[in-house]
């Protein structure tokens, strides 16, 4: 089959070759009606615009691609350089321990997972490459890095169903990584989150002897939303109450963030622990609840779930689930390499297994317990 180029999708939309061309790489600069309409028969099409102008369908490149979106931080937040240092003349010859990065505002859960992935392609001999969206509707970025690789792997976000995935699905092969609508002819790796919850509730009830919990994290990506679910079932299948389940639900670029939760310690009503969706929702969580001279805990337990490193630099040590994120990365690209550049043809899930780290953020003596 012939491949499809921008001359076929310009004469079945009706505008000329550089409107479609616009439409992917600088869509802000044309007509929404235009640009849907573009993108639509381009879908129909199974047409991708290629970086390299390649033949998706029949060459290889020996690359794969992973595309972060906006989990990339360009400076370390809380490092004191979120500034313009670009020159540096202006740095200072010697740099305080106030100008150190805070660890726990790193993205430290998509670092692991791209290490897993660059070990794997460096172990298979394949090269890698890495994009960012700049903007919800950047098309060029996720098009671009799509042509120039045998296979895309990408992290979650709120960016993801505002790119022509569907379109590029055709052409690459896709793994979505902690996604859970399987929508798309693509590959979809996550961690259990239904185990990781269960040993959570299992543990601070039969250990900690706790009855009244509830969760605290913002609905913005499968994951947390798939952990909410699983909490509400393992509280009932345990017989405790789940009509206040959810304490705060608000996001950190909110300007309701922890409202919930500061109502809550404002008139006491604090449940005996606090299970939060994911780690870097805990050190808020932790550094609220300290600020408040709420102790941490012996007022109230604090979990949390991923299993990054920060969670063992801070005091008292998170209690989380641990989910492979390395070995996510590694899934990741195993699972590209073995489609050889074909995209799939229906949606395939794979599920990794998680495991419960008990630490001092719960009550348990870390001497006795591993960490």
């Amino acid at each position: 089959m012939a491949r499809v180029t921008v001359y076929d999708v310009a004469e079945k939309a009706g505008v000329s070759t550089a409107t479609v061309s616009f439409a992917f790489r600088h869509p802000d600069k044309v007509k929404d009606d235009t640009k849907a309409k573009v993108l639509r028969v381009a879908d129909e099409l199974g047409y991708v615009p290629s970086g390299n102008a390649r033949s998706l369908a029949k060459g290889r490149t020996g690359t794969l691609g992973m595309y972060a979106f906006d989990m990339l931080l360009e400076k370390p937040q809380g490092s004191g350089l979120e500034e313009d240092r670009s020159d540096v003349s202006s740095m200072p010859a010697s740099m305080s321990d106030d100008d150190e990065p805070d660890v726990l505002t790193y993205p430290l859960y998509v670092d692991e997972v791209l290490r897993g992935f660059e070990l794997e392609c460096w172990k298979s001999g394949k090269g890698m490459l890495m994009g960012a969206a700049l903007a919800r509707d950047d098309h060029k970025s996720v098009t671009d890095i799509a042509g120039r690789v045998d296979g895309l792997a990408l992290m979650p976000s709120g960016y993801n169903n505002r790119l022509p995935l569907a379109m590029l699905a055709k052409t690459v092969p896709l793994v979505m990584v902690g996604v859970s609508d399987e929508n798309l002819p693509a590959a979809y790796l996550q961690c259990d989150n239904t185990s990781g919850m269960r040993q959570i509730v299992d543990h601070l009830v039969d250990v900690h002897h706790v009855d009244e919990m509830a969760f605290v994290g913002g609905f913005d990506s499968d994951d947390v939303v798939a952990r909410y679910v699983a909490f509400r079932k393992c509280l009932e299948e345990r017989g405790l109450d789940s009509s206040d389940a959810l304490l705060d639900d608000s996001f950190a670029t909110s300007d309701e963030y922890m409202v919930g939760l500061c109502e809550a310690i404002g008139s006491g009503r604090l449940p005996q622990a606090l299970v939060c969706g994911t780690d870097q929702i805990a050190f808020g969580v932790i550094r609220l609840l300290e600020e408040a001279g709420v102790r941490v805990p012996d007022d109230v337990i604090v979990t949390g779930f991923d299993g990054i490193l920060a969670g063992r630099l801070m005091e008292p040590q998170l209690t989380t689930v641990r989910q492979p994120m390395e070995d996510m990365g590694r899934e990741a690209a195993r699972m590209l390499l073995s489609r050889n550049g074909e995209p799939w043809e229906k949606a395939e899930r794979r599920v990794l297994p998680v495991r419960l780290i008990v630490r001092g953020s719960c009550g348990c003596n870390q001497k006795n317990l591993s960490a």
